[in-house]
């Protein structure tokens, strides 16, 4: 076992992935012959700077990596059908830097749109972080408390879609705008995806109070989770929310309704339960009869389409001819006053603040 130094630790590009971890356990480090899990967090050098030149700190700054920086980041799985699929590897070999928010990982398949010279960031990994038993920190390890859910409940608005950038992200900040305007507590959470900084500043910019994501359920990425793991998950964030005082919460699931985990989270009773209100992002009009079917039958009832697809009035005239849903642009949930009626129908929209 090796001890980190205090000015090694110091000078290490620490990822976004790790920030639940407490810097003071940072202490130990292990290698030769080890297995690691996602989760685990690892030390690592950069030996190539490739397509992801920069890696996302724990504060949320973009730093501009460097051949010979060593990173700490969290080992984990990625799905990314418009960038990277990477895997746990099975030993502590050469790997890549498989997401920006600090995933390392072994890259098993790219984006065509990705040419030669975008190679991924080469890492040859130094050692797995340890605490003083030799026992691997893992994120799992940190995560939010399981708390008892609260006796009030707060409405949950959830927002599934077509896939990668179809406006899931862009349409949770406007319904999160439109109801902090009206003077709600509201809450966010994305509870599947990679590790990334950017949508929860997006949620928060937008006006909530309180936002935690999948990491701060333990996970890296969702990624080839257990389905018990991702559902736990997703109930740790709404108690942690309810906790808070948050009057509504509003939670994204990331990519599209075809993904593993995402159609599994769809179709588990539990969310039917803890949700309300569910939404459908979507970037064309072939995109929404086909989630709009994935959705009915799952038992579930979409209150409104929105998304890209909302950005073009041709394209959303196409669509709402096939589908028998509202279609809602940007504009129409930062105003407030329909996400507020899909949670409190009786309560009457007060004056906008300015």
């Amino acid at each position: 076992m090796i001890i980190m130094s205090n000015s090694r630790l110091s000078l290490a590009k620490r990822a976004f992935s790790t920030r639940r971890v407490p810097q003071g356990q940072l202490r130990f480090l292990a290698n030769g012959d080890l297995q690691p899990k996602a989760g685990d967090l690892v030390l690592a050098k950069v030996t190539q700077v490739g397509r992801l030149e920069r890696v996302e700190l724990v504060t949320g700054r973009k730093a501009a990596l460097y051949v010979g920086d060593e990173v700490i980041l969290a080992y984990g799985n990625r799905y990314a059908p418009d960038a990277y699929e990477a895997e746990v590897p099975s030993d502590l070999g050469p790997c890549q830097l498989a997401a920006a928010g600090g995933i390392a990982g072994k890259i098993i398949n790219s984006n065509a749109v990705f040419g030669a010279s975008d190679e991924p960031t080469q890492l040859q990994p130094i050692g797995l972080l340890v605490d003083s038993r030799q026992r691997p920190l893992n994120l799992r390890d940190f995560s939010l408390n399981a708390a008892s859910p609260a006796e009030r409940r707060a409405p949950v608005i959830a927002i599934a879609g077509a896939s990668m950038n179809s406006g899931k992200t862009t349409t949770v900040a406007g319904i999160v705008r439109g109801l902090a305007r009206q003077g709600l507590r509201v809450g966010a959470g994305k509870v599947t995806g990679t590790a990334a900084g950017n949508d929860l500043w997006k949620f928060f910019d937008a006006g909530a109070c309180e936002a935690f994501d999948f990491t701060d359920a333990g996970m890296a990425t969702s990624y080839l989770e257990a389905m018990n793991d991702v559902v736990r998950g997703t109930k740790l964030i709404v108690n942690e929310l309810n906790a808070r005082g948050c009057e509504v919460i509003v939670l994204e699931l990331a990519d599209g309704v075809n993904q593993r985990e995402t159609r599994a989270l769809i179709e588990n009773p539990v969310m039917r339960d803890l949700v309300s209100t569910w939404v459908f992002a979507a970037d064309s009009a072939g995109s929404v009869v086909h989630g709009m079917d994935v959705m009915q039958r799952a038992g579930i009832q979409v209150t409104a389409v929105s998304g890209l697809v909302t950005a073009s009035p041709l394209a959303m005239r196409e669509a709402a001819a096939l589908v028998d849903a509202p279609f809602v642009a940007l504009p129409g949930l930062e105003s407030g006053e329909l996400p507020l009626a899909w949670i409190a129908p009786n309560r009457h929209p007060t004056s906008v603040a300015v």
